[in-house]
């Protein structure tokens, strides 16, 4: 019977380090397990769908472009760079002026998403990584009634954003963590991309995209409640 016990024995092992991983792949078991946070701003931690509508709404307009179809390109991606895609021709130093000074001063309807004062007050090690400026950044913060945590990482500076990983990169490494120990926290395709490509876990928000959409995330939730709750 000794050959049985044994069986048993391995087969239990098998089975509760299965266990093991399907709990740390849980977001409760990914936080859990990770040294520092990076959370995007928008559609992560604040709604900013109003004025973002109405300001790229404007530009698609005086371009000709289709609303939706900018709105959708625009998603993650720093301003600077969605304009010289989207009309290269275009003076690209006036039309980001105009629309950083247009988002600055448009705040009506900025507000805080389901989680997010509780996870920025939660004493966790973490970034707020976003794909504005910094100004606009600390403004929208501001405007949701959100503290503005030490480390922020936004796209002043930075020659490629997101899905390019290096706004992550800078984020871990200002945090003094190993981006393989962090959880990247996105509302986003592309930022996800980013979180993946910095080498991070990444649990993906359902407030902006669609679950096919976000499928290459690590876990999908409904918002940052949820992880508070987890």
């Amino acid at each position: 019977m000794r050959w049985l016990r044994s069986y048993a024995e391995r087969v239990l092992g098998d089975v509760r380090a299965r266990s093991t991983r399907a709990s740390a792949m849980t977001p409760a078991g990914l936080l859990a397990g990770c040294d520092a946070v990076l959370v995007d701003l928008d559609g992560t931690l604040v709604d900013s769908a109003a004025p973002v509508r109405r300001v790229w709404g404007a530009f698609a307009s005086r371009h000709k472009l289709d609303e939706e179809a900018v709105l959708r390109f625009g998603q993650g991606r720093p301003s600077r760079e969605t304009i010289r895609l989207l009309v290269p021709d275009a003076d690209q130093d006036t039309e980001s002026a105009a629309l950083e000074q247009a988002e600055i001063d448009d705040t009506d309807g900025v507000l805080a998403l389901p989680g997010a004062a509780e996870l920025l007050g939660s004493g966790r090690r973490l970034a707020v990584v976003t794909s504005c400026s910094t100004t606009l950044a600390r403004v929208r913060l501001r405007a949701a009634g959100l503290p503005i945590p030490s480390v922020l990482v936004s796209a002043d500076g930075l020659e490629r954003g997101k899905p390019d990983p290096a706004c992550f990169l800078i984020a871990a490494r200002r945090l003094d963590a190993e981006p393989a120990r962090c959880v990247v926290l996105e509302d986003a395709p592309a930022g996800i991309l980013a979180g993946k490509a910095a080498g991070a876990k990444v649990i993906a928000v359902r407030t902006t995209h669609t679950d096919a959409e976000l499928h290459q995330a690590d876990v999908v939730v409904d918002d940052l409640s949820s992880l508070i709750t987890a």
